[in-house]
């Protein structure tokens, strides 16, 4: 992407703006009309706020469980000490604040033919509507790698506690010792974030363990953004980054907690520090309320993100299928602006409109160094498609001070989404 275009993209979408051209006009609807929001992610918490927006009728509940949430997004710099866990905490009083009625409470099943949530709580929630962002939960795809192993070998895919044990275990870890991060098959949440994170870690050792390395065992053959990051780690760290695909005998198969060994089929790696991210599907509570497949992710309507499985039910975020967006924090605000917009169209008797959603992913490889990707998708024959010619991925040639406005725009698309989704 052009210089040009990208500052363009970026005065289109004010930095963490969807578009959508069913749009958000003041509404006063018909009393009455509930909405009840599953997860306070990125995706729930984004929705919850823009139906309050758009008509202030509608009576809105947001239930999550956490009275803090860490955004994934930004948590791999926690992992190089560039950042703290407060920078990536954020709280609900922003959306009590638009009229959005919060509820700290797990939710433990949708009824879709009644319309209601039911929570550990025992309290049962009547809706109209339902919007549910469960987020992803994780595959039993690694032999050992349980819930006890994962206490000693941290998956951090999740930001909070297991951001804070990663961080730790690189901080006792000895000089020479290897950083292992098992990268899992698609799809996942955020397809750069492995390959970000071995930056930002191998940033932290190159300053305080050199003689140490980072090994990626991926499960694939092919990843994000890849001619750059191997730029960025060549460019940065020469040799301390190696990475390992499925075909060159990557794909982690087992894991031994006790003794901190990783397999890759028959091959036994003893590692300082073992990242393992597994294989990924929909929040548990999507599975329990029948909205997922056999593959374990929540089709949907990619008009207004309505579940097909279940009517009535929105999923948005990592757990929906609405390839060709990726599952990011970007496309999940997107789709939450959407489904919101049809959301208060349909309970207002009005049909609604067709999308247009937009996504930028960027990743800090170096001090003073990022590259994005960024795409404009649309509605085209009822399926979500990439607009021809939108968007775009930094050169290759980009100069240095272009990469270095690449983190400026990271920086500055993080405190925007922020305050666009939590505010």
């Amino acid at each position: 992407m052009s210089q040009f275009t990208r500052r363009k993209f970026l005065q289109v979408t004010g930095g963490a703006v969807a578009i959508s051209s069913m749009g958000f006009p003041a509404i006063v609807g018909a009393a009455g009309k509930k909405v009840v929001v599953v997860g306070g992610g990125v995706g729930g918490a984004t929705a919850a706020k823009y139906i309050r927006m758009a008509d202030s009728s509608i009576d809105v509940t947001l239930i999550e469980p956490n009275k803090e949430y860490f955004t994934c997004f930004m948590s791999n710099e926690v992992l190089s000490g560039d950042r703290t866990m407060d920078s990536i905490k954020v709280t609900y009083e922003g959306l009590t604040g638009h009229g959005v009625n919060v509820v700290h409470d797990t939710v433990t099943d949708i009824d879709a033919a009644g319309k209601k949530v039911m929570t550990a709580g025992g309290q049962s929630f009547a809706y109209d509507r339902c919007i549910v962002a469960p987020g992803i939960s994780f595959k039993n795809n690694i032999e050992g790698y349980d819930d006890a192993a994962m206490e000693a070998m941290p998956h951090a895919w999740k930001a909070g506690p297991q951001t804070v044990l990663l961080r730790k275990q690189l901080e006792a870890m000895p000089d020479g010792g290897v950083v292992a991060i098992a990268a899992p098959p698609n799809p996942f949440r955020c397809p750069p974030g492995p390959y970000e994170r071995s930056c930002q870690i191998a940033m932290y050792l190159k300053a305080h363990k050199p003689k140490s390395k980072v090994m990626i065992f991926d499960a694939k053959d092919k990843f994000s953004k890849q001619g750059l990051f191997k730029q960025a780690w060549e460019k940065h760290y020469g040799g301390m980054i190696e990475w390992v695909g499925a075909e060159g005998g990557g794909t982690v198969t087992r894991v031994d907690a006790g003794s901190n060994t990783i397999y890759t089929g028959d091959t036994a790696h003893k590692v300082a520090v073992a990242n393992i991210i597994p294989a990924q599907q929909a929040g548990a509570i999507a599975s329990k309320a029948g909205l997922t497949d056999d593959k374990g992710w929540c089709p949907i309507d990619g008009r207004t993100f309505e579940s097909t499985m279940k009517a009535g039910v929105h999923v948005i975020g990592d757990a929906s299928v609405a390839a060709p967006l990726p599952k990011s924090a970007y496309a999940a605000n997107s789709e939450a602006k959407v489904a919101a917009a049809a959301v208060v169209a349909m309970l207002n008797g009005k049909e609604p409109g067709d999308p247009s959603l937009v996504n930028t992913c960027y990743s800090v490889v170096g001090h003073h160094d990022a590259i994005s990707v960024a795409m404009v998708y649309d509605l085209k024959d009822g399926k979500l498609s990439k607009v021809e010619g939108a968007g775009g991925l930094t050169p290759k040639e980009s100069s240095p001070e272009m990469r270095a406005r690449e983190v400026e725009y990271a920086y500055s698309w993080f405190a925007n989404i922020k305050k666009d989704s939590w505010g």
